[in-house]
């Protein structure tokens, strides 16, 4: 204990793209980035191979092999998994839902699976980086952990659905956030996601000592603010609540300075993260 302190990675982000020194506070004032970045983060994801090659084929092929490594070698030797057939069809399963809620009895169902080998497996792929779960807030943890989690494709641009992409790619930038803000040691800070009865949702919730900070909806095109959002800034009390829209163009406007639900592009909000 203090021999080291751990620093998680993740791929390449918006901010990243316009500042790379260590943060001295959470939240910056927004800068603008090239086109040229946004489309590359976008279409190849933040992985560096293909991020700089810039090249289609050549990110459909690295993404292809990094599936096939990940089941075929790291899983194979990391949980000495035999059959691999059946692991690399759940990766294919769950690269075509991200975003989705994570039924667990569904997916082994599907996978003619246990439920209890099901759930081991997807926390298998989360190790690995292959993909990470956002599990729904409460007040009471331990209700939390009896609903089931979203899950979300660590590489964005592997995602066809552009409404998937657009909410996973949100998604990965605000885990990079709450984990590299509590490994800089600003504080406790937790990704989640809010749903009741009534299916009002919004889709992220980053806490920040225990305390809700800020709301995030991600929408790709939709710019008619989520009614969602209101109420649950009001049963919250979180002081920020963003719609997060990935097709608007970028504006100078620093979104924290706001303490009602408003919409700003993701080029903004984002870069004012990690």
């Amino acid at each position: 204990m203090g021999r080291y302190l751990l620093y998680r990675m993740h791929p390449w982000s918006v901010a990243e793209s316009s500042r790379t020194s260590l943060p001295e506070r959470e939240i910056h004032a927004p800068a603008e980035i090239p086109a040229t970045e946004w489309n590359a983060l976008w279409e190849h994801g933040g992985f560096p191979e293909p991020f700089l090659r810039r090249d289609s084929r050549f990110s459909r092929r690295w993404r292809s092999l990094r599936r096939d490594q990940l089941s075929r070698e790291d899983l194979r030797d990391l949980a000495y998994i035999t059959d691999l057939g059946t692991m690399e069809f759940l990766m294919q399963l769950l690269a075509e839902r991200s975003a989705d809620p994570l039924v667990y009895s569904n997916l082994a169902g599907e996978v003619q699976v246990s439920v209890d080998t099901a759930t081991r497996w997807i926390d298998l792929l989360a190790r690995i980086h292959y993909e990470f779960l956002v599990r729904p807030w409460f007040k009471n943890v331990a209700k939390a952990l009896r609903k089931e989690p979203k899950w979300f494709l660590r590489d964005w641009s592997g995602v066809d659905d552009e409404g998937a992409r657009a909410e996973t790619f949100v998604a990965c930038h605000l885990l990079k956030a709450v984990e590299g803000w509590t490994d800089l040691g600003f504080g406790d800070f937790e990704l989640r996601y809010l749903r009741d009865k009534q299916k009002r949702e919004v889709d992220f919730l980053v806490v920040r000592d225990r305390k809700p900070w800020f709301l995030v909806e991600a929408k790709l095109s939709d710019t008619h603010l989520s009614s969602s959002l209101a109420y649950y800034q009001q049963q919250t009390k979180a002081p920020h609540a963003f719609q997060v829209v990935v097709n608007l163009p970028y504006e100078s406007a620093d979104g924290f300075a706001v303490h009602r639900p408003v919409v700003v592009p993701a080029r903004t909000l984002l870069s004012q993260l990690l």
